[in-house]
């Protein structure tokens, strides 16, 4: 017995928010195909990126630390799946389409160039006349164009929906620029989770990986708010930052970020009472994000690192 993708689309309207967008209604592919008896289009966009050359070459893309430093520190390709495995936290919570937000997580970096965002400035102001380089434009010339995989049509002829997460990704060294994606409305919800668990994975990696290094010093994070809330939550009495300390201080910020987050967004989304993917994308504002105390907490810790 298995489950056919009508079933699997039934039970997504049965669970998702009526906020959270339903492969049964994408506005579907570029290139017309029959879908899977047994994956919905979200399913297949999915397993299409993690397949991809794109996808194992983040192996050896750096996030902060290059790839020959150590095992133990990210690369983009850990990166990507944390990004994803705390975004699928965050969707399962609040509704949205798990396997659309994972989709848009493991894609989001694609385009992203060797030594992080100093890559990225320099290809940039290489490329100055040539119109520049973005990586968000070019993960989605990655996924369109450039993996030829299929004998009847160029990229991975994803659903629009994925497509549309990426071009519009944000964060606070990401800028969208969604031209031909209605620029006029912001990201459905599973593409504002995606932008979100980005900046809170990447925050709590630097900090892990820097502490690891020995580049950051626990003394050297003493008076910051967050760090000093970890310490008590977890009720360490300083002195030596042995492992086993490290991942407890680590795993708990994660904790504490994505409850915040889930919390403080379930209070607008009900304040704002949208009921369709449409009117989500409609307001004036992003749903997804955390309380003004946590933004500041954040605030002065990214500063900080």
């Amino acid at each position: 017995m298995f489950f056919t993708r009508d079933q699997l689309e039934s039970h997504e309207n049965t669970l998702l928010a009526p906020y959270g967008c339903r492969s049964s209604i994408s506005r579907g592919r570029v290139y017309p195909e029959d879908e899977p008896q047994y994956r919905t289009a979200f399913q297949r966009d999915r397993d299409r990126i993690l397949h991809t050359t794109a996808f194992r070459r983040l192996e050896y893309k750096t996030q902060v630390f290059i790839n020959y430093e150590g095992d133990y520190f990210r690369t983009r390709l850990t990166h990507t799946l944390e990004v994803a495995q705390i975004g699928r936290t965050i969707a399962r919570a609040l509704g949205a389409n798990e396997d659309l937000l994972e989709a848009i997580c493991l894609a989001h970096d694609l385009g992203h160039p060797a030594f992080g965002h100093s890559g990225e400035m320099t290809l940039a102001r290489l490329m100055k006349e040539k119109g520049g380089f973005d990586h968000n434009k070019q993960s989605l010339r990655i996924v369109s164009i450039l993996e030829k995989r299929y004998p009847d049509f160029p990229g991975l002829n994803l659903t629009w929906e994925v497509r549309e997460g990426i071009v519009k990704h944000e964060s606070e060294y990401d800028i969208s620029d969604s031209a031909d994606y209605n620029p006029e409305l912001r990201g459905h919800l599973e593409a504002q989770i995606a932008n979100a668990a980005d900046e809170l994975a990447y925050t709590a990696h630097d900090l892990d990986d820097g502490l690891r290094s020995g580049m950051i010093t626990s003394s050297s994070l003493e008076g910051i708010t967050l760090w000093e809330i970890l310490v008590e939550e977890i009720e360490w009495k300083r002195g030596e930052l042995d492992d086993l300390t490290r991942h407890r201080l680590i795993r708990r910020l994660i904790s504490l970020e994505v409850t915040d987050l889930v919390t403080h967004t379930e209070q607008r989304l009900r304040e704002s009472l949208v009921r369709s993917v449409e009117e989500l994308q409609s307001l004036p504002y992003n749903v997804i994000g955390f309380s003004e105390s946590m933004h500041r907490r954040n605030r002065e810790l990214k500063d900080f690192l």
